[in-house]
């Protein structure tokens, strides 16, 4: 699965903005901000950067990982990123450790649970939804303004901003949506929870319960959001090549199933 590794930051272009004056400022260069935008025919014409426009920026060192920054402008306001993003306000300021979430500085570098996809030959944005368990207004939000991007017309090589799955209380960091889970490895996020418990579980596309519910446990309590990270384990061999990982808690009243999150997976 095509996963474009590293920090990229979402920055928006302002008046009197370069190439080479963005990617000078954020340690890059120019070849690096030109390839991660696809800032070539028929993509984009190379001299169309304006004002407003939102590009994607690479910053140097290597990861494995692919992790998304959204650079504040004037008038952001924490509430309109977490809806651009499709994340809860009060998750976004425990992520970023901000104490006043009602005050941002420009240019304030924000972590947005997401991560950047390459396109591939032949993919469609309802191909690449389905997939990833997001759907199309949610992808075309996170990606606004992006010279290159169209709902109709997605090119072999463009990068673009795929939200993680996350409910109110649950967000989960890996597995990524659309990668392939075999026993051991990790399952990692962030849940609000009550004594810190949450559960998941794992179906194939047959509905057969490839792992039973199993207890993960957050490095804090409600009303605080706490980490958990965990071995991912099977207690039967999946019948079919796809399914889903089921992240959620329960209610203390009733037993319900409460905060779902759902992860497509691959077997």
């Amino acid at each position: 699965m095509p996963i474009s590794p590293g920090t990229h930051v979402l920055y928006t272009v302002r008046a009197g903005d370069t190439l080479y004056s963005i990617a000078n400022g954020f340690g890059t260069n120019v070849p690096s901000l030109i390839q991660i935008n696809s800032w070539y025919p028929p993509v984009i014409e190379p001299d169309r950067l304006y004002p407003g426009q939102a590009l994607l920026v690479r910053l140097p060192g290597m990861s494995e990982q692919s992790a998304v920054q959204y650079q504040a402008i004037e008038g952001d306001t924490l509430f309109r990123i977490a809806e651009r993003f499709g994340v809860g306000v009060e998750m976004l300021a425990a992520l970023n450790g901000l104490e006043r979430p009602d005050i941002l500085r420009v240019a304030q570098l924000i972590y947005i649970p997401a991560f950047v996809y390459e396109v591939e030959a032949g993919d469609t944005l309802y191909g690449i939804a389905r997939r990833f368990g997001r759907s199309l207004n949610e992808l075309i939000r996170a990606n606004r303004n992006r010279p290159g991007f169209s709902p109709d017309v997605l090119f072999p090589g463009f990068r673009f901003v795929v939200p993680l799955p996350a409910s109110t209380n649950i967000a989960v960091f890996q597995p990524l949506p659309g990668g392939r889970v075999a026993p051991g490895e990790r399952l990692t996020g962030v849940a609000r929870a009550f004594e810190a418990g949450a559960l998941y579980r794992i179906v194939d596309a047959a509905g057969g319960v490839v792992a039973q519910e199993r207890a993960l446990t957050a490095s804090e309590g409600a009303p605080a959001f706490g980490r958990f990270d965990a071995a991912i384990a099977f207690d039967r061999r999946p019948s079919t090549s796809a399914g889903t990982l089921l992240v959620y808690t329960r209610s203390a009243n009733d037993g319900s199933v409460q905060d779902l999150v759902e992860v497509p997976i691959a077997f």
